[in-house]
């Protein structure tokens, strides 16, 4: 059989040629248009539910947010399981869903259940979702550090001028930002001279917002 094969090829040396010239360029062809990921995407669907709350200690974000969120993420339909983590003023809940789940689905479900447990949660603090982003599109991390600036400077920094910038890059779905401390302003009122000049509460509130 082999002896024939080469046999042929001798006698036939144009289209041997041709045959390899053609099988060369289908693969250099395959090879430029073939789509390849460097890391192929494993990761399950899943929702991930971010909460903030600002200011309270982890056990507190447990009882008040992380505990009610992930209890009623057990009730949506096709979610296989669910993840819950509280820190510092912060509440996680990851839903993972059943493989296959259209992730937009899966997103519609979630915003409905999470209007469902609104009214339980604290007043204030509202569950939002994280981007359409897989497991693995969490690509860089980055820290800032400073001898002149501190926590709170180096949050704001990062909060309004670094993390818009880094959106504005195509393909960059979300910049979360940890750590530091949210800048805030506190109004301290007097009762007595609001009581004096008849002014409730409510009207220094709207002023201020």
């Amino acid at each position: 059989m082999i002896n024939a094969v080469i046999a042929w090829s001798l006698r036939n040396r144009g289209l041997v040629i041709l045959a390899t010239a053609a099988v060369i360029g289908g693969g250099l062809w395959a090879m430029w248009t073939t789509p390849l990921d460097a890391i192929p995407d494993l990761s399950d669907v899943q929702v991930i539910i971010q909460t903030d709350f600002h200011d309270q200690a982890p056990q507190i974000v447990e009882d008040q947010v992380t505990y009610p969120v992930a209890s009623e993420m057990l009730k949506v339909p096709g979610a296989r399981v669910v993840r819950a983590y509280s820190f510092f003023g912060l509440s996680l809940v990851y839903v993972l869903f059943e493989d296959g789940t259209d992730i937009y689905w899966a997103r519609s479900r979630v915003l409905e259940y999470l209007n469902g447990i609104q009214r339980q949660l604290p007043a204030g603090v509202e569950p939002t979702m994280g981007p359409d982003a897989t497991g693995v599109g969490w690509v860089f991390e980055y820290v800032l550090e400073s001898d002149s600036l501190d926590l709170a400077e180096l949050r704001t920094l990062q909060d309004w001028y670094i993390r818009y910038q880094l959106t504005a890059v195509p393909g960059v779905s979300e910049v979360a930002s940890l750590g530091g401390f949210v800048k805030q302003y506190q109004v301290d009122v007097d009762p007595e001279r609001l009581r004096a000049f008849d002014i409730p509460v409510t009207r220094v509130a709207q002023a201020i917002g």
